[in-house]
């Protein structure tokens, strides 16, 4: 016995150091992603310029799942168990995490775009508001992805395709085409090859002399991400990432083998309608005429310029296309986003080049993960030298001359230099679609659906439920006459052969909860990001994993006879009921604390934004003020939020109330010899103990989240033992089937 009591004692005390570790782990974790958070709030990054992804806590179960999908690290993480978009100018609008939510979480949107000047006004079949024929595809619609531009090329030219049609198809001898094309990208590679089918007279026009649009310029080598996609005249594009070389490839093969030309050097100036009604397509040397035109445009349009002496030299560039050029030379390298950072790379790689970079901003913001864990490598080998918060202001045949924007002044530095690579974005094709009678009046926008809390779905599954179990409950009672008997006097009854656990219905049943129990658990396996199989969305593998669980109790119920026995079988049974219990709790209850939790952070952050906005009109003492206050607030939230203990966070949290006061009391008498005003004094005290409170209850709801998350390992854990118990139960019933049968080829368990 003591053998026993000893070896308990050392797995209780090492499962509960186990879960004290992991709980310190989890803390730090969630302190880091907090203060990432508010660092790309403070740079403006937490949002993304297009696509973005909102989070309905109403239905986060915190599995994790959206973080291992999404292909960029950072733009979400969990906090409180929950999914938080942290970095949401890294969002590269794949959608992936939208797709593998198993509750369906998260929705990919544009947002709201009453207050977007940059979004063109389009009707659903993407045709330029009040200008009839005139359609937009592609990047230029504020939509990223490889796929939605070749889905967008492929609708406009199918949509021209059917207006042809309708009016009398096309006509061989006109001289106006059916349709025009602006852009060799791959909306309007798809939108060509459409027209190419449909047999219409077009022209496909780009201002560079091959295909490819804005992936042309990527540098050699560069990784595009993508996603399935069905190319018209091609089939289905199935891999997900390419090297650059390797989609231009592939984008040529394809219009080679549709017979497509190109008219490269085509720089458009405008479009116009025609007193006949036809458009007119002016370029910077040709005109096209044709009934409809498709702009297929990136946002990039021309490479931005900075107006700096010397910028009209030789060496001076806007992109870099292969980065083995350039050797042994000075490189100066200016902007912070992925190309800019991606071009400073590539060239510190090549034997004998000096690179340096300069960014106004004093830290990278926009730039994917992968590439701001490479920069930071070469920073500290040496190999990139950044000036943050520095701008280019002079260039000459051999220096450059960067000037300093940081808080210590206007300290300048020249550089020797032999190339100057200019990479600040590009001027977009705004104006040039204005004229053309592309409306960005926000106004007009249709209105965008808010996406609001849906809620977690409860009323649904009662629903779902109690209909399954109404209908288990007029088969018992159609068969009543079987059920309603004492055990020993059913294999008399005419039904105990269809019914009896062993024969028949009854055996069908069991076999079939089996059934329903493997497809239950292959939901682990779909979810798992290491199983290469993905058949369906995990969306519908969530309810099937609800609805398979159901199932299978009411099944094993039924084949039991309704009278389960203390045997495997009968254990099996209650561990099944139990398992359906706890993964209620874990699908309809962990979501509500995490969110309680999370909504606490979201008052924490207006209120300390609060903060900030109400110094903005203050002098600059007053401002001091302010700070001293927001400064030692924040410090006595952070001393008790991120203890590794409960009982330690406790003790702080005490501790903090305490000191709270003192700190406070101190404060307003600060504020009064500062000569802040009373009434300002009382306003700033107040928001610093709405944040105090705030940050509390966040770390209470957090204590009683991790308390809950025992509850999954309970679930976890009982699901072992009932794959056991089923396990088994079957070989048992075989073993007795075939020894009781002595023919096991010939008999039924």
């Amino acid at each position: 016995m003591s053998w026993i009591v000893l070896v308990t004692m050392i797995v209780v005390l090492g499962l509960a150091l186990g879960f004290s570790m992991s709980r310190r782990r989890e803390l730090r974790a969630m302190r880091q992603v907090m203060a990432e958070r508010d660092r790309t709030q403070r740079l403006g990054s937490d949002k993304a310029q297009l696509q973005h992804p909102v989070v309905d806590l109403t239905r986060c179960l915190g599995c994790a799942t959206c973080v291992a999908a999404c292909p960029e690290d950072g733009v979400l993480e969990l906090v409180h168990g929950q999914a938080m978009v942290v970095n949401g100018a890294r969002c590269v609008g794949v959608s992936a995490c939208e797709r593998e939510c198993p509750v369906g979480a998260i929705t990919v949107t544009l947002g709201d775009l009453t207050d977007r000047d940059d979004v063109p006004v389009l009707s659903s079949e993407l045709e330029a508001e009040g200008m009839s024929g005139l359609f937009l595809a592609g990047e230029i619609t504020a939509h990223a992805l490889i796929k939605t531009a070749v889905d967008q090329g492929t609708a406009v030219g199918r949509e021209v395709a059917r207006r042809t049609g309708l009016e009398g198809g096309s006509d061989p001898d006109s001289e106006v085409l059916d349709l025009c094309i602006v852009g060799a990208g791959p909306a309007g590679l798809a939108c060509s090859m459409v027209a190419k089918q449909g047999g219409l007279r077009f022209a496909m026009l780009d201002q560079e002399q091959e295909l490819g649009g804005t992936v042309a310029k990527y540098p050699r080598r560069k990784l595009v991400m993508s996603m399935p996609m069905e190319m018209p005249g091609y089939g289905k594009v199935k891999k997900q990432t390419y090297e650059k070389e390797e989609l231009m490839e592939l984008w040529q093969d394809m219009a080679s083998s549709s017979g497509l030309e190109l008219h490269g050097g085509q720089v458009l100036q405008g479009v116009e309608r025609s007193e006949l009604g036809h458009f007119v397509v002016q370029t910077a040397t040709h005109e096209f005429k044709a009934k409809h035109v498709c702009l297929a445009l990136g946002r990039r349009g021309i490479p931005r310029k900075l107006g700096v002496p010397g910028e009209e030299l030789p060496k001076v560039a806007y992109h870099l296309i292969d980065a083995h050029s350039y050797q042994g030379r000075r490189i100066l390298v200016v902007g912070g986003g992925d190309s800019a950072v991606e071009a400073a790379m590539a060239l510190a790689e090549q034997p004998g080049n000096e690179v340096s970079l300069s960014y106004r901003k004093e830290g990278f913001f926009r730039i994917r993960s992968k590439n701001e864990a490479r920069i930071k490598q070469c920073i500290e080998r040496g190999t990139v030298q950044v000036y943050f918060q520095s701008e280019l202001t002079a260039i000459t045949a051999d220096s450059v001359r960067l000037q300093g924007l940081d808080a210590k002044g206007n300290k300048g530095v020249t550089l020797p230099n032999d190339e100057v690579f200019l990479m600040v974005g590009g001027v977009p094709p705004f104006e040039t679609l204005k004229r053309s009678g592309v409306s960005f009046d926000a106004s007009q926008h249709a209105p965008v659906e808010t996406i609001g809390e849906q809620g977690s779905g409860l009323t649904n599954a009662l629903l779902a439920g109690l209909c399954s179990t109404l209908v288990v409950l007029l088969f018992v009672l159609w068969h009543n006459d079987y059920y309603g008997l004492q055990e020993h006097l059913r294999p008399a009854h005419p039904k105990h052969d269809l019914l009896a656990p062993a024969k028949g219905m009854g055996l069908g049943i069991g076999i079939l909860a089996c059934v329903l129990v493997v497809v239950n658990l292959l939901y682990l396996l779909r979810r798992s990001p290491r199983v290469p199989f993905r058949l369906g969305s995990l969306q519908h593998w969530m309810t099937g994993h609800v609805a398979t669980g159901i199932g299978a109790l009411l099944c094993a119920l039924l084949h039991s006879g309704l009278a389960p026995k203390d045997t495997t079988a009968g254990h099996a049974l209650l561990a099944l009921g139990f398992l359906l219990v706890t993964g209620s709790v874990g699908r309809y209850l962990y979501a509500y604390v995490p969110r309680a939790a999370n909504g606490r952070e979201l008052e924490l952050h207006e209120v300390t934004s609060s903060l900030g906005q109400l110094a903005e009109e203050w002098d600059q003492g007053h401002r001091e003020f302010r700070q001293l206050v927001r400064g030692q607030v924040m410090e006595l939230i952070e001393q008790a939020r991120w203890k590794g203990s409960f009982l330690g966070r406790a003790a702080s949290l005490a501790l903090s109330r305490w000191k709270l006061r003192g700190r406070l009391h101190r404060l307003e008498k600060q504020g009064a010899d500062m000569g802040v005003d009373a009434g300002q004094v009382h306003a700033t005290l107040s928001l610093a103990r709405s944040a105090h409170r705030s940050a509390t209850m966040a770390t209470h709801f957090e204590d009683l989240r991790a308390l809950m998350g025992t509850w999954r390992y309970l679930h976890r854990w009982v699901a072992a033992l009932m794959v056991l118990l089923v396990i088994a139960h079957v070989a048992f019933a075989l073993y007795y089937g075939f020894s009781l049968s002595g023919d096991p080829a010939g008999s039924t368990p």
